[in-house]
């Protein structure tokens, strides 16, 4: 039987903490000053010979006097003081890396509390709730800084994620609806005892009525996901003609429901996705069509201001409140508190439109008309 070799780990090296890195950063500068005076004492101290009480400049030669004791005695005496002096110096270099090191620790643990409350703060938001926030208070320094940055981070994700609660919520009643809506065609046509040939043929119309609701449902969020994934290729293309298919594609509906289209397209050439832009103008004119009143109008207009590519498409619908013009560009909002209507919209065209800018790099300006209606301008950035 063969045996695996056997693998030699590495010892696991005990990673230092950056508490315990500040102490010895703070008592190895702290040791390296004392050394320093030290030395600087003992270079500039006077160049002065001690033995047994008797003193001799250098500077001026003399001959030697006697002194009251042996020379031996005198020399003994100095290096057991000498000695005395080393035991003392150590000991005093021993009391100061010790004093050192406690006091760096005292140190980094004060400088270092504002980072143990961020992190033990941002470790119960990421496990509870995103609700709670930082909220630290002191001088504007750079934990300060820090602090109020993650506060920021902290309330962008609660809304990101309350949208995206908010989104699924509302897909899921979109998706329901027709497909509730559907079934319930089919079932009192089942149950119809008298049912004939014509009432079930109008019972299956209703339910691909419905289905084909469903369809174009599924059709728009597939868009507006395909559009917040972003641009891989950026190829270019001109506003002009991408207006002029979106207007032709959206006639026979403005026919319909007698809506004037007026166009006025200069060449506006731009770069990105052509299919992306194809989406964007699909909806403004056909939001712009069908929100709008009977035998009212459509402007478009295209053309380059200042080397970007922009476009302007109005309307004469009802009155938009400025307060409700933000919702509006929101997934599955509508201008009024009714959430199912009967005119082929689902409240994503305007939310498609937003994501698409946004993946572009372009500013959305909307405005609405004192009189009604709702003018969007959409400013794409210059051709690199």
């Amino acid at each position: 039987m063969l045996r695996r070799p056997r693998v030699l780990r590495r010892p696991r090296v005990p990673r230092w903490t950056l508490r315990t890195q500040l102490t010895l950063l703070y008592a190895a500068v702290f040791c390296t000053s004392a050394a320093a005076l030290a030395a600087l004492a003992v270079i500039f101290k006077p160049n002065v010979l001690v033995g047994g009480g008797c003193t001799a400049a250098p500077s001026v030669p003399q001959p030697p006097e006697p002194c009251g004791r042996p020379a031996h005695a005198s020399v003994a005496g100095t290096i057991a003081h000498d000695a005395r002096q080393n035991v003392a110096g150590l000991v005093m270099v021993a009391v100061l890396i010790v004093l050192a090191l406690g006091v760096g620790r005292l140190i980094a643990g004060r400088v270092l509390r504002p980072l143990r409350t961020i992190t033990s703060t941002a470790r119960d938001i990421s496990a509870r709730d995103l609700h709670q926030r930082l909220a630290l208070d002191g001088p504007g320094d750079e934990f300060r800084q820090l602090g109020e940055t993650l506060d920021g981070l902290f309330e962008r994700l609660e809304a990101a994620f309350q949208a995206q609660r908010n989104f699924v919520a509302n897909a899921s009643h979109e998706l329901r609806t027709p497909l509730a809506a559907g079934r319930t065609v089919l079932q009192v046509a089942l149950a119809e005892p008298d049912a004939t040939a014509q009432t079930l043929r109008s019972a299956c119309e209703k339910a691909l009525k419905w289905g084909d609701r469903q369809e174009r449902l599924i059709e728009s969020l597939l868009t507006l996901a395909g559009s917040e994934r972003g641009i891989e290729r950026w190829e270019p293309f001109d506003l002009a003609g991408i207006a002029r298919k979106a207007v032709a594609d959206h006639r026979d509906e403005a026919e319909r429901r007698g809506v004037r289209i007026d166009a006025a397209l200069e060449a506006a050439p731009a770069a990105g996705d052509p299919a992306l832009a194809e989406s964007l103008m699909a909806n403004l004119v056909g939001n712009a069509v069908r929100h709008n009143l009977d035998g009212g109008a459509v402007e478009i207009a295209t053309a380059t201001t200042g080397g970007r590519a922009v476009v302007t498409v109005g309307n004469t619908g009802p009155l938009v409140p400025p307060d409700e013009v933000d919702r509006l560009f929101q997934p599955f909002q509508r201008l009024g508190v009714q959430r199912v209507r009967h005119d082929g919209g689902h409240g994503l065209g305007l939310a498609i439109v937003r994501a698409i800018v946004r993946v572009h790099g372009a500013t959305l300006t909307p405005e609405p008309r004192p009189e009604g209606g709702l003018d969007i301008t959409v400013a794409f950035p210059p051709r690199p």
